[in-house]
């Protein structure tokens, strides 16, 4: 059970809980529902021992059984660490790979006793011209992170500097600059087969008021031990955020709990927008919205323009906080995430809403008022 309600509390991801006990991920999330289905009886200590009494010694014969065999792997991997160190200095030199899958570099030459900077040629002392168009690349990428080097290249030709598109290439791999950009987008859309897929209802719309639509989407943020996801709803009228929530598995759970929270905090939209992923097209989903007389309105499949104030809220908030705060844990990702999204509601201006912010659109706040109030 404390492994499960660690996967409940969701302090850590799938992946660093799946490592930490030595599981595969399918073997935790079945644990997670056989939990949920018998949940009553986590609370109910003589009957649960009583019903998994022989299964709880299987399972503890089991992680004896995986506690030895990682005793003796450690052994061997301690025994082999300490001959490769051994090796003479051609021969651990080859053993470096330069473009490692998996192990650094650096890593490599501390398993083996091996001095990293003698893995590269000596870097040629720089010239004055490089070391100003090395100082101007860095001032680029500082103030565009997400510039890639032919962005920058183009950003120095207009500045006066006269270098080719390889050579900037070049000088931001030797900066170690990288361009803050998604990498290929992880698929959260997963439709199921006998879910009712409800109709698109927004195209050619005039959203003109809060509360006349909403929509959600779920997001995909990759922290050291894995992926998290992020879901959110969003009032089409204001683009004020209403709710959201950060869960280690993206399951029908997470997307009923952050719609709950919207419409116990800000009352009921008349349209709720979504894709056709089987999270949305639940039965428990759905009937959520029935129930409170909420028109469902779904995605085109392979449409995320359908959603496109989401979308666009998901590419504000990756570049303008989680690529750049570069979070390592579940707990600094949802600080950080529910102080930005306190940012954008209140103090972020719109464009598109003609420069006010989301909240005071949503609450119908005009600056001439709350200035008087002020």
């Amino acid at each position: 059970m404390p492994l499960v309600l660690e996967v409940i509390e969701g302090d850590q991801t799938l992946n660093q809980i799946c490592s930490k006990y030595e599981l595969v991920p399918k073997t935790v999330q079945n644990w997670k529902k056989v939990f949920l289905a018998n949940a009553s009886l986590a609370f109910n200590i003589d009957s649960a021992v009583a019903e998994f009494k022989d299964e709880i010694k299987t399972k503890e014969k089991e992680v004896n059984e995986l506690h030895r065999q990682l005793g003796k792997r450690t052994a061997e991997l301690e025994w082999a660490a300490k001959k490769l160190k051994s090796l003479d200095y051609e021969t651990r030199k080859c053993l470096i790979e330069s473009e490692p899958k998996n192990i650094p570099v650096t890593r490599q030459c501390e398993l083996i006793n091996f001095n990293r900077s003698n893995c590269y040629y000596k870097s040629v002392r720089c010239t004055k011209d490089k070391m100003e168009l090395l100082r101007a690349i860095d001032r680029i990428y500082t103030e565009t992170p997400f510039y890639g080097y032919r962005k920058v290249h183009q950003q120095l030709i207009e500045g006066g500097y006269s270098v080719g598109l390889n050579r900037v290439r070049n000088y931001m791999n030797e900066l170690g600059l990288k361009v803050i950009y998604p990498t290929k987008k992880v698929c959260t859309t997963l439709a199921h087969p006998e879910h009712k897929k409800y109709p698109y209802l927004l195209r050619d719309l005039e959203v003109y008021k809060p509360n006349q639509v909403w929509s959600t989407d779920i997001t995909y943020i990759r922290l050291d031990g894995g992926f998290v996801y992020l879901a959110a709803v969003i009032d089409w009228h204001s683009k004020a955020i209403l709710s959201h929530k950060i869960s280690t598995t993206m399951d029908s759970s997470l997307v009923i709990n952050v719609l709950k929270q919207a419409l116990e905090r800000y009352g009921t939209p008349e349209i709720f927008n979504t894709d056709q992923g089987s999270q949305y097209t639940s039965h428990d989903h759905t009937q959520l919205l029935i129930d409170r007389g909420i028109k469902i309105s779904m995605d085109g499949k392979g449409r995320a323009t359908d959603n496109i104030a989401i979308e666009r809220f998901w590419r504000s908030a990756k570049y303008e906080n989680i690529y750049l705060s570069e979070y390592t844990n579940i707990k600094e990702l949802k600080a950080g995430v529910t102080e930005y999204i306190e940012f954008y509601n209140n103090k972020r201006f719109h464009q598109t809403l003609d420069y006010k912010k989301p909240m005071d659109v949503y609450c119908n706040l005009q600056p001439q008022l709350l200035l008087e109030a002020a």
